[in-house]
């Protein structure tokens, strides 16, 4: 059975950061491409960054382009996702989800994300 754990999220004011982790089991991690996903509150979900199965290639939403980093211990069989220079809309809950969006237009327009194979997804709230 396919197990997508996600941890680390929490309150932090405007202007800090946080590390998620995932900790998948059930599959051959180190050779499935992963994403992570938010959902703001009240609203559907959102692309955030997806990495190869080595870890060498990552994309990420303009949105969060240059603040967050995407990388991956496939020895742990850990997907993380460090966050910096948090704003108030970065305020969702986030999800790491199994493979990546079928086209670049999906993951662009955040179509048919729920059909990613995704955990119970952390909390990350951001405010003063």
């Amino acid at each position: 059975e396919v197990q997508l754990v996600e941890s680390g999220g929490g309150l932090v004011q405007p202007g800090g950061s946080l590390r998620l982790a995932c900790a998948a089991s059930g599959f051959t991690f180190s050779t499935y491409s992963m994403t992570w996903l938010r959902q703001p509150p009240g609203k559907g979900l959102e692309y955030v960054s997806s990495i190869n199965s080595r870890g060498v290639t990552t994309d990420y939403a303009n949105s969060v382009k240059g603040r967050f980093t995407t990388s991956r211990d496939n020895a742990k069989n850990t997907l993380y996702l460090q966050l910096n220079s948090l704003k108030t809309e970065d305020t969702a809950m986030y999800y790491c989800a199994k493979g990546v969006p079928s086209s670049t237009r999906e993951a662009t327009l955040n179509l048919n994300l729920e059909k990613l194979l995704r955990g119970q997804g952390t909390q990350v709230t951001v405010s003063s």
